[in-house]
């Protein structure tokens, strides 16, 4: 773990706190990451924290003035319930550990602007200490959520047993739907109140960009040609996905272009080792467990398959890459949302759970998708403007922190073409 940066002059540096809600996949982090980068790289004098409990968090690399605070971790069950990753810890006692270590790391770094992902309370109310100290102080308080949390009628329900409208009005000065409203309103159903909607803001996707490779970078064989690109995310729900893709493969061995299976981190190993076994009798198919550079790949593919998390919709667009979306749909709906949503203005295709388990269906699906039209031939305003007006927003909340003198944009515009 990084080390707290130490807070000299409180005018000198704009600092950043952002509370990653990291209990599934890798999604979350990944966002904070992404925003954070974008800070440092519009204003290198800046500090950001993040505070995140990903298990995976050390496995990627992080931007000189970007902290890490390591949450103790939580795990979510098939039955959408969540225990402590820490053998013996009880959750109580883990959601405990993890609101004193923010409220620490709140009180220790200052920051004149906080960023909340996804749960107005945090999980579980671990957020709320750390919330009411840092809105005694003056901090700026910000909601962030992707452009879809769930299915309207689930969400109501989810929002009211956490109290989660509650905790929006009494705290937070601003929210950041990172997506268009054109695809999804995440809070349409909710009884936010018009005081709440005046705060909400619609900000575009987060653009990603490539990161500069590692040095002992080394990318697959089947990588050097045109290829398809399959990817689970994190991989602990991917199973269906990489299933179907195998299928059709098995079915179809004339399919036109070579498939690259990513794994991702968290699917089981027995499944992997199976996966493993027939992708080995398969001559154009090939995996790799997991890549913290993954948009290399991307930008390297023909065309990409996902599941439709925020994350990889995110560089579908911002890659420019026809893509095969086949959503879950278990425990939440947010994918299956997104992805109708991107096929009906043809930003992507979908192929619903049933058909993709279909190997005709997949191995047809998998033939057209090279020919498919690129995202941007569609024209949807202000798709992917998402980092400039999240700065934008950072900086007007942070109005009165003097920024480094050398500060501009031209990093970001660099990381994000």
């Amino acid at each position: 773990m990084r080390t707290l940066p130490e807070v000299d002059d409180p005018h000198t540096h704009r600092r950043v706190l952002i509370y990653s809600h990291d209990t599934f996949g890798l999604g979350h982090l990944r966002r904070a990451r992404a925003i954070a980068h974008a800070v440092v790289g519009a204003d290198p004098g800046a500090r950001v924290v993040i505070a995140s409990g990903s298990s995976v968090i050390d496995r990627f690399a992080f931007a000189e003035g970007v902290s890490l605070v390591h949450l103790p971790p939580v795990a979510k069950r098939p039955d959408g319930s969540y225990a402590s990753r820490e053998p013996g810890t009880d959750l109580g006692r883990t959601v405990a550990n993890r609101a004193a270590t923010i409220l620490r790391t709140a009180e220790l770094f200052a920051p004149h602007v906080t960023i909340v992902d996804k749960e107005p309370a945090g999980f579980h109310g671990d957020m709320l200490p750390a919330l009411e100290r840092l809105s005694a102080r003056g901090c700026r308080l910000v909601l962030g959520i992707r452009d879809v949390l769930d299915a309207p009628e689930r969400l109501v329900g989810e929002w009211a047993r956490k109290r989660s409208v509650e905790a929006l009005a009494r705290f937070y000065d601003e929210v950041w739907v990172y997506g268009v409203p054109l695809i999804h309103d995440p809070l349409a159903a909710l009884p936010l109140g018009p005081a709440i909607r005046e705060r909400v803001r619609f900000t575009g996707y987060l653009r990603r960009g490539l990161p500069d490779p590692r040095a002992a970078r080394a990318e697959p064989e089947i990588a050097r040609e045109p290829f398809i690109l399959v990817t689970p995310g994190g991989g602990e729900d991917g199973v269906s996905l990489i299933d179907g893709v195998l299928a059709a493969y098995e079915a179809d061995p004339g399919l036109p272009l070579p498939t690259l299976v990513t794994f991702g981190p968290f699917l089981d190993p027995a499944l992997r080792a199976g996966f493993r076994a027939r992708i080995a009798r398969l001559p154009r198919v090939a995996a790799i467990t997991f890549d913290s550079e993954i948009e290399h790949l991307m930008h390297r593919a023909a065309g990409i398959v996902a599941m439709g998390g925020y994350n990889t919709f995110c560089e579908i667009l911002s890659f420019d890459k026809p893509a095969l979306l086949v959503p879950r749909t278990h425990p939440r709906r947010e994918q299956e949302i997104r992805a109708v949503a991107a096929d009906r203005l043809g930003l992507a295709r979908i192929l619903p759970g049933p058909d993709a388990l279909r190997a005709d269906r997949m191995a047809a699906a998998l033939r057209a998708l090279p020919n498919q039209l690129p995202p941007s031939r569609i024209v949807v305003p202000g798709l992917l403007d998402g980092l400039p007006n999240v700065l934008s927003r950072i900086f007007a909340l942070s109005e009165h922190v003097r920024p480094a003198p050398e500060a501009d944009c031209a990093p970001l515009r660099r990381a994000c073409p």
